[in-house]
């Protein structure tokens, strides 16, 4: 996620060691703003024990072990959902799957005609879309073709990116066509940069007819009469 260059700035100084006080001084922004940026930073003991000193020990402690306490009660909810979802869910069938695949092109492919293409930059979503489109639109591994866009900030990564994305969706490199980099007005500044991957788009190639079809299925699921029995 790309960040200000105060708060990368206020993460390092916190890393080394200073107060909440002394980071909001020198980077002049409140103490809560510094606060919320570092509060999944843990000090070392030698850390700690010259915020002791200060006086502020008391205080950071109460402080980690609020924000701990937020934050497995997070997990926590999160786990349990993911844990009830995949008991409502369960299976798919091909009519399930063939649902999900259209709800998702509807809201990340192509409508325009004779081209069928979807677009993500989440690497489960776009293994998913690859599934659906070999099992429900009978579509080979040889008529795809892949698009890498990414910020030209990390042109110096694009082989590896390429790398990534050819490994998510088991696609050799010679079905990607040539990268494209997006130039950005503003320059941001990426924390774990060697996480960013840019988006994928997934074409498939002389899909005129299929791409109709996609098009009849989404009209009528759009169309289609609801009926939900308690």
């Amino acid at each position: 996620m790309a960040k200000s260059v105060e708060r990368l700035k206020s993460r390092d100084l916190r890393k080394n060691g200073l107060s909440i006080k002394e980071i909001a001084k020198k980077i002049n922004v409140s103490k809560s703003t510094v606060s919320r940026w570092c509060s999944d930073i843990e000090l070392t003991k030698e850390q700690i024990q010259k915020l002791d000193e200060n006086q502020i020990l008391g205080a950071y402690r109460g402080r980690l072990i609020g924000a701990r306490i937020q934050l497995e009660k997070r997990l926590k909810i999160i786990n349990d959902f993911k844990k009830l979802g995949k008991k409502e869910i369960g299976s798919l069938s091909g009519r399930d799957l063939l649902i999900a695949g259209l709800s998702l092109y509807l809201g990340e492919g192509s409508k325009k005609r004779n081209q069928i293409q979807f677009t993500n930059s989440d690497p489960e979503i776009i293994k998913f879309m690859i599934k659906w489109f070999k099992l429900i639109m009978g579509i080979s591994q040889d008529r795809f073709a892949s698009n890498i866009f990414i910020n030209e900030l990390h042109k110096n990564r694009a082989e590896n990116i390429m790398s990534f994305w050819s490994n998510v969706i088991g696609m050799p490199s010679d079905q990607f066509n040539k990268t494209v980099f997006i130039k950005s007005k503003s320059k941001k500044v990426y924390e774990n940069s060697d996480k960013y991957f840019g988006t994928l788009a997934i074409r498939v190639k002389k899909s005129s007819r299929i791409q109709y079809k996609i098009l009849g299925l989404m009209d009528s699921l759009l169309k289609a009469n609801i009926n939900i029995k308690n």
